[in-house]
């Protein structure tokens, strides 16, 4: 590629054929409808809540997964396609969100999977679960996925999307769980939920769960806690967290991942047969029974009573000074959970075809610099008709596979700022648009930072004799060596 020979002037560059972008007119209707959403995200969110895990039903048993997959529909573009819908005349009934959810192999057939009504929450999320969803033993599977099939009550099909992996297992292991085979432990940092079932009858499961800011354990609902492994040997006010993966005896935290609501320091305890053992360091397995005890506390653990969570004294086994006797609701099990996030926008789009599959993208690869910086987004679910975007300016994009396209970065100058007196980064989204216009927005950005003695009146450039042409020649040369930064908004 040529160098940039003035700094208002665009690379001027000769795509190869294997290298897509928009004809002008089309660009140019792009862009308008980028910059407005920009201005005013209309997003459309659909969320996927499961377990890592799932146990194998055999003969003629059910074995629900537990806890339920659960959907949530999140971002002002629903309301605003639900009205456009409206507005065709379609009525009150046109525009309801229903769905189905199965597991991969099901097929087609609507009568295999299970039927979705989605009821909004007071936060204006609409929300349902598959309680009824089960893996039985004819399928010799080791992982599956579940598959969401989106619709509006009018029959217009919204979108296919997938979970993660879920895992097969038969039931929990009952052995000491080795570091050498890491499949079923749980590591600090990952998600988990914990639910409660008394006499381990099922129709008495309550999850854990946050509802306006408090601890609550939902029949219904259950919520996804970050599990924090902690450094024991600093002071509770400090409480850093720590790598590793969560052992028995361990000092945790729990925080909710929707809420950020955060339990005190926990010290997590095995159970067995409604004993908290005390002397157990071993890692923590999927589906295992275990106890959480107040660090510093005489005793107390956490414990839910019918639809609340408070605090419940165990007591000493006179017997057996390392175990203490819980009660029921004191004993909770404790399992992986994956979260899957697709975010579209249609509302400035006229989009006949289906959203899916929604690319999601989960790394970005910056190669060279300057004048020839090359992007390579890696992820998921991509496809030839998706062009890379940097905020409002599209980027030259080659499709490489469902897992990868490349795309040049784009000049500085493309975004129309006088880069002669930038003294700051510019930060731009990193935007996916389907070639109808549909936008898919991502939790990425990118930076464009320039070197510090490009900015005019530092001490690199006072020798440099004050002809303009000369200066700006000066400037342009150390701009060229600009530094691109890539970061993932958290």
């Amino acid at each position: 590629a040529e160098p940039l020979t003035h700094p208002c002037r665009p690379r001027s560059r000769s795509p190869p054929r294997c290298w897509l972008r928009s004809n002008p007119y089309q660009a140019s209707l792009l862009q308008d409808s980028v910059r407005r959403y920009l201005q005013l995200p209309a997003d459309q969110t659909v969320l996927i809540l499961h377990a890592k895990v799932a146990q194998k039903s055999y003969g003629n048993e059910k074995r629900f997964f537990c806890p339920p997959p659960c959907v949530y529909l999140s971002g002002p573009g629903w309301k605003l396609k639900q009205e456009q819908i409206k507005a065709r005349g379609l009525g009150e009934a046109g525009f309801r969100v229903c769905g189905y959810m199965g597991l991969d192999s099901m097929g087609s057939s609507l009568m295999e999977t299970q039927k979705l009504s989605f009821e909004e929450q007071p936060d204006a999320k609409g929300f349902s679960c598959a309680k009824a969803l089960y893996i039985s033993d004819t399928d010799k599977r080791k992982h599956f996925r579940l598959v969401l099939k989106l619709f509006f009550s009018n029959g217009q099909e919204i979108g296919t999307f997938h979970s993660k992996l879920i895992k097969v297992i038969s039931k929990p292991s009952q052995k000491k769980q080795s570091l050498k085979n890491t499949d079923l432990c749980i590591s600090s940092g990952s998600k988990v939920s914990l639910f409660n079932r008394l006499r381990s009858q099922t129709v008495s499961t309550r999850y854990l769960s946050v509802e306006e800011g408090a601890f609550i354990a939902s029949a219904r609902q259950w919520a996804a806690f970050t599990l924090h492994l902690a450094d024991e040997r600093c002071p509770r006010s400090e409480f850093p967290l720590r790598e590793g993966y969560i052992r028995y005896g361990s000092v945790v935290q729990l925080v909710c991942t929707a809420t950020g609501v955060t339990l005190p320091p926990l010290i997590i305890r095995k159970v067995m047969k409604q004993y908290a053992m005390l002397d157990v360091d071993e890692p923590i397995s999927q589906l295992h029974k275990c106890a959480f005890q107040f660090q510093g506390s005489d005793r107390m653990y956490l414990c839910l009573s019918t639809d609340k969570v408070i605090q419940f004294q165990a007591s000493p086994c006179p017997k057996e000074a390392n175990r203490e006797l819980l009660n029921d609701g004191s004993c909770w099990t404790i399992i992986s959970t994956e979260t899957v996030e697709y975010t579209f926008s249609e509302s400035l789009a006229c989009v006949r075809e289906p959203v899916s599959p929604v690319p999601l993208i989960a790394a970005l690869q910056l190669t060279g610099g300057g004048d020839v910086a090359m992007l390579e987004v890696q992820g998921e679910y991509f496809h030839a008709h998706l062009k890379v975007w940097f905020g409002d300016v599209e980027a030259e994009t080659m499709y490489r596979s469902p897992k990868s396209l490349v795309c040049v970065v784009p000049d500085v100058s493309a975004f129309g700022s006088d880069w002669r007196w930038l003294r700051y980064p510019i930060t731009v989204p990193l935007l996916l648009i389907r070639d109808d216009g549909l936008i898919y927005s991502s939790s990425f950005t990118f930076t464009y930072t320039p070197e510090q003695s490009c900015i005019p009146g530092q001490q690199v450039l006072s020798d440099v004799p004050q002809d303009s042409d000369k200066l700006l020649d000066s400037i342009h040369q150390e701009f060229t060596r600009t530094n691109f930064h890539l970061f993932m908004q958290t």
